[in-house]
């Protein structure tokens, strides 16, 4: 079964929501009601990892933050599929890092 390149152009206008992760933490309830100006919350990720980009919750690609015209950016460093077997921090769809992206940072 063949499937012509344009049959699916009809879902190119679907809205979805694109979420980048910055990181995750565990905080009691005490903690956080604790939370004012100031305070710091740390996250469980090092700032020289790449960030999870999320379409619909499902994690599709990583990247980096960059600055662009005043506002911050993505770029795209790494794109994500379904064919690993190993899933870091229970994120379905995350694969391991490809030998020498190191130096794509």
């Amino acid at each position: 079964m063949s499937i012509h390149p344009r049959a699916f152009d009809f879902l190119k206008d679907v809205d979805v929501r694109l979420t980048v992760e910055l990181g995750r933490t565990q905080m009691t309830l005490k903690e956080i009601m604790t939370l004012g100006p100031e305070s710091l919350v740390v996250l469980d990720r090092m700032t020289d990892e790449l960030l999870d980009v999320m379409v619909n919750g499902k994690a599709i690609a990583r990247g980096e933050v960059v600055a662009h015209n005043g506002r911050f950016g993505l770029r795209i460093v790494e794109l994500l599929g379904d064919d690993t077997a190993a899933v870091p921090d229970g994120i379905a769809g995350l694969s391991p890092r490809a030998a020498g992206d190191e130096d794509a940072r």
